[in-house]
């Protein structure tokens, strides 16, 4: 039996988790849930599942979320506990075995690291975790011998794909991008967050679909396969496949390309790394090749995407621009999501928190603390220059 511990349990990520757990009840199970502020259906979640550590995002939300579970008779909580601290209580059960981190946003860096500290296998799908501080938790997963399994569909095709290989056979890793709901589209004027919420392969939570369609999902995922393969910037690349069948690629120094292809499921990347070393069974239907009668590939165009480009600039520049980089892209896709700036605007913020940062602000990223600094910085300046782009809409 493998003891799991989920932070974002109520998004699409961590709904799909449990899933997983739920086709493999003699494997797996869970015993500590971390979540927003949807306390309904983390109530449902926890009376399901018997967590016995319990964490949500605020105090009021956990409140209810504790008086819901009384009236229903559930059985008791150990542990409960709100903001930072509750998802590093989460993070730490002491019976937990691997830890699912399936929330967006920065908020369980400190979550991250100290599951490291206590030894938990890490299965990672959250993005930002490894774009602000890659160096400091892959240092930290070295020193304590801890394994990051990657999440991310494409992460979790490139690890199956390299299977144990070293990465210095790698030629290689090329992600592959879906294209969002803009691809071939020649006009971005006038995109409504409805138009780039409509992903056309995958369901995924709102901050997410925003960056698929502006490339920066893959931007990010570019700065993580750095940290995660501990590869050179050179030798990733990306390739629009619309088809979302292959999921990623290794391309080896004799030439050979290695692909993982599936059905679009997250349950399928969640279970491989929930089960992992070994491969189980999936009650998911399987590909049906028959049915892809062709598989496209195209470079992504960056002219019109041009998160991507800043992604790669990120990479290659100074260690603090992926942290500029995405705390500047969180702000600007906050406030596309809620209709104060146009689509345009997002890469612009970014590029101009980016070209500040390393005319102006750069400072040494040697700590947690250093990271968190550059975060503020960053976002500080984002929703200076946001109010600016409002003013002028």
């Amino acid at each position: 039996m493998k003891n799991i511990a989920i932070v974002g349990s109520t998004g699409s990520i961590g709904q799909s988790a449990l899933s997983v757990v739920d086709a493999h009840p003699d494997r797996l199970r869970v015993v500590a849930l971390a979540a927003g502020e949807n306390s309904g259906r983390f109530v449902d979640q926890v009376a399901a599942t018997g967590a016995e550590v319990i964490a949500m995002a605020s105090e009021p939300a956990l409140a209810e979320a504790l008086g819901e579970l009384r009236r229903r008779g559930a059985s008791p909580v150990v542990r409960a506990a709100s903001g930072r601290d509750g998802l590093t209580a989460v993070a730490t059960h002491p019976e937990a075995d691997l830890v699912l981190f399936a929330s967006a946003g920065t908020a369980a860096l400190d979550a991250v690291l100290a599951a490291i500290e206590a030894g938990k296998t890490i299965a990672l799908a959250n993005k930002e975790v490894l774009v602000m501080a890659g160096a400091l938790v892959m240092k930290a997963a070295r020193e304590r011998g801890v394994a990051v399994l990657p999440v991310d569909s494409e992460h979790n095709a490139i690890h199956q794909c390299l299977h144990g290989r070293d990465t210095s056979d790698v030629r290689r890793l090329i992600l592959t991008a879906s294209g969002g709901p803009f691809r071939g589209r020649p006009d971005l004027a006038g995109v409504t967050p409805a138009d780039a919420l409509r992903h056309p392969t995958w369901r995924m939570g709102p901050k997410v679909t925003i960056d698929s369609a502006t490339l920066m999902n893959k931007g990010l995922e570019v700065i993580e396969a750095r940290w995660l393969f501990d590869v050179r910037r050179e030798q990733i690349a990306v390739v629009v496949h619309p088809q979302s069948v292959v999921h990623s690629m290794v391309e080896f120094v004799d030439g050979s390309i290695i692909a993982q292809l599936g059905i679009t499921d997250m349950r399928l990347p969640i279970q491989y790394a929930f089960s992992y070393p070994e491969r189980w069974v999936s009650p998911l239907p399987p590909l049906d090749l028959t049915r892809h009668s062709r598989l496209d590939f195209e470079p992504p165009d960056t002219a019109r995407f041009p998160c991507l480009d800043l992604a790669f600039r990120a990479l290659e520049g100074d260690p603090g621009l992926p942290i500029v980089l995405n705390a500047a892209n969180e702000v600007a896709v906050a406030a596309f999501l809620d209709q104060l700036i146009p689509f345009s605007a997002i890469g612009e913020l970014i590029r101009r928190a980016m070209d500040h940062y390393e005319t102006d602000g750069v400072r040494p990223v040697e700590s947690l603390a250093d990271v968190r600094t550059i975060d503020e910085w960053a976002r500080t300046y984002t929703g200076h220059e946001t109010r600016k782009v409002q003013s002028n809409v």
